[in-house]
């Protein structure tokens, strides 16, 4: 039994997406980066669909190339034919979306890493370890990238892996066009042409859109050109014809295109047709490695390229197994589906990357008690920013590089510390309220149009904490839940995760429903955070009623944290028993149960810098153990 379902083989760049829409690429502002090149772009697809995928090709020894691979790893790809050259840059890509048909492009490939791929890099114990080896265009037109092509397919066949070409004919990467030609689709070429049919017998299957077929048999009469292939490969040809779906032909060419199998096809708006034929390739394994029927792996195909020409980017477009099945049961509720806000929502919560079923937080993000404290020692407030680094320290210390750990921390007074756990492997909350603020306000450095989350980075998550109360006066509660929902929507757009805090029992009087209408009411008005996290309630049937309320309106919601609220430790340890009886309940954020101590201590100069991580980590470490017990204590009961 293979260990892998697919490995691609070819090119890998990253795509710097124009993100402005409608203006030409010279008047392109600002850029979104994404991993790119059909293979890559393939194998990402393929894993989000459920299949076991891995690629073959080469990256830089830089930024660019270790932000292929690690993105690599977030989607689930294996990476073990991923080799880095020493010598070589990443490939780039910049591009832009001008109309639903023009796509302005620039391709830096001038001897880039990819086109270094040669035979010592395909190893034929990772081969044989595949179902199927699939081929792109681009890496038949060089004898190097040919070579290594040539041995991956031929230890395939020899292995009884099937084999798959994606033509992906980009003239100006066979030499037939200019660097200003990036976005042409076909030219002819009698040279291109004798190249592709000298390898077409050793495939199983071919995919092309019907200029890649042109090129590959030598005849700008689609089936003229299907016939050609016919004559030197009994592959399985897939024809892709744009808005019209796609046709297979497993045998002979019939007189027309309509004779070939076909699936069902989905008419929605274009937006972008970039990436539509790697999402079309994703769908399309899917379907014929898991031995579906063809209208079953069309209807597949079809989808994830209607998925792909949709949205913005190549890879962030394509979809989740779940996401697919979701839309196969809803259909069609918007030709422009990037504005259906259900299946966005879908989307976007069943592709976030990163495994947080654990979260043990140390919360340092407090500014106004921290302040308080500096000035009850007598010490200038920019102390508070060498203490928050000694908090980092004693949360890395405690976590070991290991997962289910994390901080959160403001950038205000914590600026240092929140750019030193950047790359850690901690989890990173990052908050935005004023403290104290009721109604809420966010701190000045978002902007009046929260433009500021632009500048954060991608793996930092907004938290916000609102003291909210079902039974606020109309007028407060609408400002609050105004604010929160343009902080949800300006998150999104800047693809940040969202936590939301909420704190009911400093304004009123909380019952076993509470929290529960609360959390209703943010789902109602149309925010979902990716996190909530609520206050230790004091009964299983407040708890019940919030995890109930929580999966009701959001099943793949992130989970929900517990808050401290500077309790003694004996205190938390009671709420961590009553909070882990819910799987919903991933762990808690505390602070000042951790902090506040060593921090009164090492701002009035009585307490080292050593001693104030040691404590703090001693601290730390034990609601870990208290969390990891409670957790551990309700799992064995089940068990029993």
């Amino acid at each position: 039994m293979t260990k892998l379902d697919l490995i691609t083989i070819g090119r890998s760049s990253v795509d710097l997406y124009g993100a402005q829409v409608g203006g030409r690429l010279e008047d392109m502002a600002s850029f979104n980066k994404y991993i790119g090149g059909s293979p890559t772009n393939i194998a990402a697809g393929g894993a989000r669909l459920g299949l076991k995928t891995a690629v073959i090709t080469r990256v830089g020894d830089e930024h660019m190339g270790r932000f292929i691979r690690e993105q690599l790893v977030r989607e689930g790809v294996d990476i073990r034919g991923v080799k880095t050259d020493p010598e070589r840059l990443t490939a780039l890509v910049l591009l832009g979306i001008r109309d639903q048909s023009q796509f302005p492009l620039i391709f830096y490939r001038e001897n880039c890493a990819d086109m270094a791929l040669c035979e010592d890099d395909i190893d034929p114990a990772f081969i044989a370890d595949a179902g199927c080896v699939c081929a792109t265009g681009t890496h038949l037109s060089h004898p190097r990238t040919e070579a290594a092509v040539l041995k991956a397919l031929r230890l395939a066949r020899e292995g009884g892996a099937k084999t798959a070409l994606d033509i992906d004919y980009r003239p100006n990467l066979w030499g037939v066009a200019g660097h200003g030609d990036g976005e042409s689709r076909f030219v002819e070429s009698q040279a291109v042409t004798a190249k592709l049919q000298s390898t077409l017998h050793l495939f199983d299957l071919i995919v092309g859109t019907e200029e890649e077929f042109h090129i590959a048999g030598g005849s700008t009469d689609t089936l003229e050109a299907l016939k050609a292939v016919r004559k030197v490969s009994k592959a399985t040809l897939v024809c892709k014809r744009g808005p019209m779906g796609a046709s297979v032909f497993p045998g002979e060419i019939p007189a027309s295109l309509d004779d070939g199998e076909s699936g069902e096809g989905f008419p929605i708006e274009v937006f972008n047709v970039l990436g539509a034929g790697d999402g079309f390739m994703a769908g399309l394994f899917r379907g014929w490695l898991r031995g579906e029927d063809w209208p079953t792996t069309l209807k597949y195909a079809n989808a994830c390229g209607a998925f792909a020409v949709s949205r913005h980017g190549c890879t962030p477009a394509y979809p989740s197994w779940e996401e697919l099945q979701y839309f196969f049961r809803t259909g069609i509720r918007n030709k422009a589906l990037r504005k259906d806000e259900a299946l966005e929502q879908v989307h976007w919560a069943t592709n976030r990357k990163g495994d947080w079923n654990t979260m043990r937080v140390f919360a340092f993000d407090h500014r106004m008690q921290l302040e308080a404290m500096a000035d009850e020692a007598g010490v200038d407030h920019g102390r508070i920013g060498e203490f928050k680094k000694l908090c980092l320290k004693a949360a890395l210390q405690v976590s070991g590089g290991d997962a289910g750990y994390g901080i959160l921390c403001d950038s205000r007074l914590g600026r240092d510390a929140l750019y030193e756990a950047s790359g850690t492997n901690l989890w990173i909350g990052r908050p935005v309220e004023w403290p104290g603020s009721r109604p809420l306000t966010l701190e000045p450095e978002l902007g009046l149009d929260f433009g500021g989350l632009n500048e954060w980075p991608a793996n930092n998550v907004v938290k916000v904490l609102c003291f909210y109360h079902p039974d606020d006066a109309e007028e407060l509660r609408k400002e609050q839940e105004d604010t929160v929902l343009r902080l949800f929507q300006a998150a999104r757009r800047n693809r940040l995760e969202l936590l939301l805090e909420v704190i009911p029992s400093k304004v009123g009087a909380v019952d076993n429903t509470t929290t529960a209408r609360i959390i209703d009411r943010f789902y109602e008005i149309g925010v979902y955070p990716d996190w909530w996290k609520l206050e230790p309630m004091k009964s299983e049937a407040a708890w019940k009623n919030a995890t109930d309320a929580v999966q009701r309106n959001d099943a793949y919601v992130r989970g929900i944290v517990v808050l401290g609220l500077d309790a003694p430790q004996a205190e938390l340890e009671e709420s961590f028993r009553l909070a882990a009886g819910f799987d919903l309940v991933k762990g808690f954020a505390v602070g000042r149960t951790i902090f506040a101590d060593a921090a009164r201590a090492w701002l009035s100069e009585k307490m080292s810098d050593a001693d104030a991580v040691t404590q703090m980590a001693d601290r730390y470490s034990a609601l870990c153990r208290i969390w990891d017990e409670a957790r551990a204590k309700k799992n064995k009961g089940e068990a029993a």
